[in-house]
């Protein structure tokens, strides 16, 4: 038994999910979200103690592939729920001597060591802000605004030596000791 894909999703109200075959479409206030369902995993709405709840259910539980597929499915659904409600967002820094970023219309600039600057267009339903060297990126999607915030940094990733590049802001790059002089005898 998956201990996640057991446990229900609460839909807060203001959310509205219609199911259709395999596809699980989910409305909110920040947008609309469609999903694909596995085929070994279904997709039922039904009435629970805190209101209607989302449950998963898998035809065959001593299947393994079924059962990661429980577990995935759910947390999938529930971030698509907490995207259309509150929105995800993703911070990345620029350091270096030099290094800046800007955004321009629906396309972000990069200058980051390179004898050109970097355009990278934002997908659809990205928003992009900066403030100095910080970009802040916020979206519905949790996988294509990863996927998107990944990109951005493999731009220019941040190096050991001199710690340049585009780093999450939640990224923690690990210094290496330089070359030393050699002492004279």
């Amino acid at each position: 038994m998956s201990r996640i894909g057991k446990k229900p999703i609460v839909i807060p109200s203001g959310v509205d999910i219609t199911i259709t075959g395999s596809t699980v479409t989910v409305k909110g206030a920040k947008g609309t979200i469609t999903y694909e369902v596995n085929s070994r995993a279904s997709v039922v709405i039904s009435d629970g103690e805190n209101g209607k709840e989302l449950k998963i259910n898998v035809a065959n539980t001593s299947d393994s592939f079924g059962r990661s597929i429980w577990g995935t499915t759910r947390a999938n659904l529930a971030n698509l729920i907490k995207g259309v409600t509150e929105g995800f967002s993703k911070s990345l820094e620029v350091i270096g001597v030099g290094y800046k970023v800007n955004v321009q219309g629906q396309k972000i600039v990069l200058e980051v060591g390179f004898s050109h600057d970097v355009d990278v267009p934002l997908p659809t339903g990205i928003t992009a802000t900066v403030e100095k060297n910080i970009l802040t990126l916020s979206g519905i999607d949790n996988v294509a605004l990863g996927q998107f915030a990944s990109r951005i940094r493999l731009v220019r990733k941040p190096e050991p030596y001199g710690g340049k590049g585009i780093k999450y802001t939640t990224e923690t790059v690990r210094r290496k000791a330089g070359k030393t002089a050699k002492t004279g005898e």
